[in-house]
């Protein structure tokens, strides 16, 4: 059988059928699915029981594997209850019980519920995300995906002029302190440095433009602080309107693959003290930055 792919959402969105992820995919599916991820910037594959190796596996087929670190979070290494391939994005210790209610790493993973694109917070931004249900919630923990190219497309001609060449940073210290979470270190304030992003990017394998809008964002270089972080406030309700805005209700094994270059994303709420909810990803690594980087604004 060779992979399909099916458009379940006006704007954007695939759902792959005939592919079986714990098997090695031949290059004629590798091909589709890469140019599925090009044309509907998220897909979405039911019914993959995989484990973590073919996960890994899998992701590979797409380019390196950008590899969690001190920069993506404050869970020290041997805290972790997974590989050094995946990213832990459950509400579960290194016990594999909910985290408390008060616990450090819940509080600072809330952030998660905010719009953002994973990993623009280093240089070199993230390419792909690969998101693994192996447990999921029976009411809650939706993820919604937002097609940041058709929300480009949908500004008028003066909003495209302005903010063209606009240059941003980025940074989880941002993000937490949206949310409160703003008790540092000094290591983590180090790690969390911030790094400039363009606004507007091109993708290269779509040749579409996207904005590039996060949580992440603090400020716009060259603006007033509080007028870019208006601008961006406009821009982000402009671009998560519902008609951009697909919702994944999780069923178990599925696996949702989307272009970070091309979507902002955010999980839901759910009853996170309580109910489990095992989401593994992993993460293809970024090709380049998206701008010349200088030391950030202090």
């Amino acid at each position: 059988m060779t992979a399909k792919i099916k458009q379940i959402h006006p704007v954007f969105v695939g759902e792959v059928s005939d592919v079986d992820l714990r098997e090695p995919l031949s290059a004629e599916d590798v091909r589709i699915i890469d140019e599925g991820i090009a044309q509907y910037g998220v897909l979405v594959f039911h019914g993959q029981n995989i484990t973590d190796e073919q996960q890994t596996a899998f992701s590979r087929n797409f380019g390196e594997l950008e590899l969690p670190g001190k920069i993506s979070n404050i869970t020290k290494d041997q805290d972790r209850r997974l590989g050094p391939e995946m990213a832990d994005v459950s509400n579960l210790g290194k016990d594999h019980q909910p985290l408390d209610r008060n616990d450090r790493a819940r509080m600072f993973n809330l952030g998660n519920r905010l719009w953002h694109s994973d990993s623009s917070y280093k240089v070199v931004p993230a390419k792909y995300s690969l998101l693994s249900g192996r447990i999921v919630t029976e009411e809650g923990g939706e993820t919604q995906f937002a097609d940041m190219r058709a929300a480009y497309d949908a500004l008028d001609q003066k909003t495209k002029d302005l903010i063209e060449d606009m240059v941003c940073e980025h940074s989880l210290i941002y993000s937490r302190g949206t949310l409160g979470f703003d008790e540092l270190s000094e290591e983590e304030l180090k790690n969390f440095t911030p790094v400039l992003q363009s606004l507007v990017r091109t993708n290269p394998d779509s040749g579409r433009k996207s904005i590039y809008l996060s949580a992440h964002i603090g400020r716009i270089i060259g603006a007033p602080r509080p007028e870019g972080l208006s601008l961006i406030r406009d821009l982000t309700e402009d671009a998560t309107r519902p008609e951009f805005v697909y919702t994944h209700k999780w069923q178990q094994y599925d696996l949702v693959v989307w272009d970070n270059r091309s979507t902002m994303h955010r999980a839901r709420a759910f009853d996170d003290v309580n109910e489990i909810r095992d989401m593994r990803r992993t993460t293809i690594a970024g090709d380049a930055p998206t701008v010349e980087q200088a030391v950030a604004a202090e």
